[in-house]
């Protein structure tokens, strides 16, 4: 029993979220068979999708940001005429300036002016941040009406909730796993502005949940085309130096995409490429971008491919000529990065160092690299390959669990499936990982050093302390031992929580013990 009691640790906190509490029944149904328990939720059709009334798709969502962005400017400009001096008081407020009325105001610009002011969304998201206090009214002026919702922070509040709620109901939480790791390694920052957070989620939806088990060079074509990471990576910017765009506005290149494409997305820093390569690369995909608020080379935003942006002409990349062809040439390239050798070494090494450890073990690498080319990026080959793996089952359990980990699997042992996602989203703030937001394009880091240092444990601890106190009384910590970890659970473990002076404290100690915070 304490063998198949270590393999359901396993399973549940290295391939998922942790066991749930109440009636679940997660680790003993991982006991049984801990490697049929992972599997059952990769053989669900459509498993990875997450398809609900209220999540808009990104053309979509751009629409709402235009709307937004048209009655705020529309009531501005009503306050701003002669002889309507008092209407400012009556008019939609909004947190963001409206700009000038321009007839070609662009996704991109409408973007940035109506971007949140990030750090004060975070506090208020944290719950560590007090409202300033109201400036005093004059005497006799009537009170502003309330504010209208922003359309971009209730989107990304509305698309949080469903991640979290998904990850949190899962039965291992293996397929969520996948997701937050392809979504970490194709990344976007919702930090970028108002279009980057309206997106983030969308992005993910659309770019990376439909090809969890596809294939990798489907995933990266959906990526690199997505509107959010053509706008997080301003290739929207790039102009083909002669190109007909470039040529009139005496513009050029933006390298910004291209260059992660390289380093971050499929061949990895050492993958053989020059800066000669990343330029090219460069021009092959001038003309990627996505139609804005006029429409005139689409439905607003969606993917097009601008013809008068493109360098035009054959281009070389990594050796190779690649004729002249519009979007499809940029394709082909992304098809040929896809399938590169260096692409499948570094992929697999990301992978194993996600799952197993800090220091990936080499023979597991090599074997998942050869699955990985043997079946031309079969990311569901190369998830069981990793499942039947006897490595990922003997190495210790010594990474840490990400921010993300810890907030879900903290949900999940306590049988609370959230309704509003403001606790957890204060919680990654605080804890360094704020949602879709990470600091630049290589994703949130993977490793121990990142989240085992004392002042993040000391804020974890502040977390669990704070959990433990809201429901310590509702729960005994003893019953939640042995939904977290039964006879896996270590001695040591067993009396401190035994031991606590009070329930609350068995409670916060039990989310900070090994078995709990470790996978």
């Amino acid at each position: 029993m304490a063998r198949d009691s270590q393999a359901a640790l396993v399973a549940l906190n290295r391939f998922g979220f942790g066991a749930r509490g109440g009636a679940s029944g997660d680790f003993i149904n991982a006991a049984s068979d801990p490697r049929g328990f992972v599997k059952a939720e990769l053989n669900r059709t459509n498993g990875a999708l997450l398809e609900l009334p209220g999540l808009a798709s990104t053309p979509a969502l751009a629409k709402a940001v235009f709307d937004y962005q048209f009655e705020i400017q529309q009531a501005r400009n009503a306050a701003a005429k002669p002889g309507n001096r008092g209407a400012a008081t009556e008019a939609p407020q909004s947190s963001e300036a409206a700009p000038k009325q321009t007839r070609n105001l662009s996704l991109n610009r409408i973007a940035m002016e109506m971007a949140p002011k990030e750090p004060s969304m975070q506090q208020g998201e944290a719950g560590s941040a007090a409202a300033p206090p109201a400036e005093p009214m004059p005497p006799g002026a009537k009170a502003p009406p309330p504010q209208p919702p922003n359309v971009i922070q209730k989107t990304f509040r509305a698309e949080a909730l469903a991640r979290i709620q998904r990850a949190t109901m899962a039965d291992c939480g293996i397929v969520e796993r996948l997701v937050a790791f392809w979504s970490n390694h194709f990344c976007i920052s919702a930090s970028k502005g108002g279009l980057a957070r309206m997106w983030a989620g969308s992005f993910e939806r659309e770019a990376i949940r439909p090809h969890v088990f596809g294939r990798f060079t489907d995933m990266l074509k959906a990526v690199e085309q997505h509107p959010a990471m053509l706008f997080f990576l301003d290739n929207q910017q790039s102009l083909g130096p002669d190109s007909r765009a470039g040529i009139f506005r005496n513009r050029g290149l933006n390298e910004n995409l291209a260059r992660e494409i390289m380093e971050l997305h499929t061949l990895g820093v050492d993958g053989g490429y020059t800066q000669e390569d990343v330029t090219s690369l460069a021009r092959v995909i001038t003309g990627w971008t996505y139609a804005g608020r006029l429409g005139q080379l689409g439905t607003p935003g969606t993917f097009v491919f601008n013809a008068n942006a493109h360098q035009p002409g054959a281009h070389r990349v990594l050796g190779k000529t690649y004729e002249a062809g519009g979007v499809a040439q940029g394709e082909a390239v992304l098809a040929d990065l896809a399938r590169h050798p260096s692409t499948a070494k570094f992929v697999a090494a990301k992978f194993v160092r996600h799952f197993v450890a800090d220091d990936p073990p080499p023979a597991l690498v090599a074997r998942l690299q050869d699955v990985f080319t043997r079946t031309d990026g079969d990311l569901r080959a190369m998830t069981l390959a990793l499942i039947d793996a006897d490595e990922a089952w003997k190495a210790p359990l010594t990474k840490i669990r990400s921010p993300y980990e810890f907030m879900i699997a903290t949900g999940r042992v306590l049988a609370r499936i959230p309704g509003d996602p403001g606790r957890y989203l204060g919680g990654l703030n605080t804890l360094g990982q704020p949602l879709w937001s990470p600091a630049g394009p290589n994703g949130f880091p993977d490793t121990n050093a990142a989240w085992a240092a004392p002042e993040g444990m000391k804020l974890r601890l502040d977390i669990a302390a704070q959990v433990a106190s809201r429901i310590a009384d509702s729960v005994d910590p003893r019953d939640l031992l042995e939904v977290v970890a039964a006879n896996a659970a270590s001695p040591e473990t067993r009396r401190t929580v035994e031991r606590a002076e009070t329930r609350q404290q068995a409670l916060a100690l039990l989310l900070m013990s090994p078995e709990f915070q470790r996978r």
